[in-house]
């Protein structure tokens, strides 16, 4: 297989010191509560809150999409809620990657309910041509085109995540490390 880096280290670096840059000064002055989006956002959630200048308390959140294992039935529930209270404060979702835009739309509608002051999202990856739902990522890392990704948190059957780069692949096929 040929493989081919979309996004080095070194390039991804950079983005997130930008994209941690512009957080730390939108709220300036303020602890923001960032909640990441399990499994895949953990990697860039990490190198975030290393890059950010403002206080945070970090919480998880798992989504699950029931349906086959190549579509989505559109049914999504929480398997993993977070812990943190929310009500009246500053809140920032972080995403790996939003393509249909339906994950990231049930769970702003979901902590919504919970009466946050604020609520952003940040996502590292964000692939508009596949939006099934109107969906505006606050902060985005990159927009990519309707191509399979891994590498940085991002996985195909659990696996891959451990890359360093991201990568372009085909489905099935395996990036050789180098």
């Amino acid at each position: 297989m040929k493989k081919e880096i979309l996004f080095s280290r070194e390039a991804i670096g950079r983005r997130v010191r930008e994209l941690a840059d512009g957080i730390s000064r939108d709220y300036e002055g303020r602890e923001v509560v960032l909640i990441g989006v399990l499994k895949g956002a953990f990697v860039f959630l990490a190198d975030l809150i290393r890059n950010l200048r403002i206080p945070c308390v970090i919480d998880f959140v798992r989504l699950a999409s029931y349906g086959s294992k190549t579509v989505s039935s559109g049914e999504i529930v929480i398997t993993k809620d977070i812990e943190t209270p929310i009500q009246g404060r500053d809140v920032l979702v972080v995403e790996d990657i939003v393509d249909t835009g339906l994950t990231l739309s049930f769970l702003v509608e979901k902590l919504k309910e919970k009466s946050p002051r604020s609520l952003k999202v940040c996502v590292f990856l964000d692939k508009k041509e596949r939006r099934k739902v109107p969906f505006e990522a606050d902060y985005v890392g990159y927009d990519i085109p309707d191509r399979f990704v891994v590498g940085y948190g991002l996985d195909c059957n659990e696996q891959f995540r451990f890359l360093p780069d991201v990568y372009v692949i085909g489905e099935g096929e395996s990036p050789n490390r180098h």
